[in-house]
């Protein structure tokens, strides 16, 4: 073989390992190419589910913010609510309290009512004797219908009269000075007792005004209110 031969020989190596050279680079190439674009592929897919669920807590952040601030305002709305209608039915006791007032102002009427009290007490205590308290701007009318008193309530329940003790050291507080006052006040009535103590009956206007207005509380809400509800 000659050296031209050899020379074109050498040259056609050369062109077969250049042509597979290139051939593997391109393979690279791609292979490397379809790798990029499947992790730039989930790289992107990883960063969307990042940013949907980055999206899912803040919205579930202002869900759950909006559910506050609205329970809050349903409360406070349910305050007032419930704060009005106890200034409208305070506001009628209140009235009830001032026509308590009038009551002892009418010498005959009260007195007749006061004798019925008092044989209220009798019926409920059925003690033989007992202790009576009364304001002391009051005594003197207790005292002239405290015999009849004693008599009807004798006839009602079929025995004989109770011995009575009107207590003239302790008095029931005196008449109200004022609607606005706040010192211990009484608008009428009497408190009995028994002997020991043990059994008491408070008779008077304003422990028979709070008794009625707690047994009427639901029926004066639904009449001033009607079915007004939050």
């Amino acid at each position: 073989m000659n050296d031209g031969d050899v020379s074109k020989q050498i040259q056609q190596m050369i062109r077969f390992i250049r042509q597979e050279a290139e051939e593997k680079a391109n393979e690279i190439s791609v292979s490397a190419e379809e790798e990029f674009n499947i992790e730039k592929l989930q790289l992107i897919e990883a960063e969307k589910k990042k940013i949907r669920q980055e999206y899912e807590r803040k919205a579930k952040q202002v869900e759950v913010k909006k559910k506050i601030e609205y329970s809050m305002q349903l409360n406070a709305s349910r305050i007032r609510f419930l704060q009005a209608q106890d200034d409208v039915v305070n506001s009628m006791k209140e009235s009830a309290c001032k026509e308590l007032l009038r009551v002892s102002s009418n010498n005959k009427a009260y007195k007749k009512l006061l004798k019925s009290l008092i044989i209220q007490c009798l019926l409920r205590l059925q003690e033989p004797a007992m202790l009576l308290r009364c304001r002391e701007v009051d005594r003197k009318l207790v005292q002239s219908v405290l015999d009849d008193a004693k008599r009807m309530y004798a006839e009602k329940a079929g025995v004989a009269p109770p011995a009575i003790t009107l207590d003239d050291h302790v008095y029931l507080p005196p008449p109200p000075k004022g609607v606005d006052s706040h010192e211990p006040s009484c608008s009428g009535g009497v408190v009995a007792a028994s002997q020991d103590g043990k059994i008491v009956c408070e008779n008077t206007l304003d422990a028979r005004l709070d008794v009625v207005f707690r047994q009427k509380l639901p029926e004066i809400r639904k009449r001033l209110l009607g079915n007004m509800q939050i």
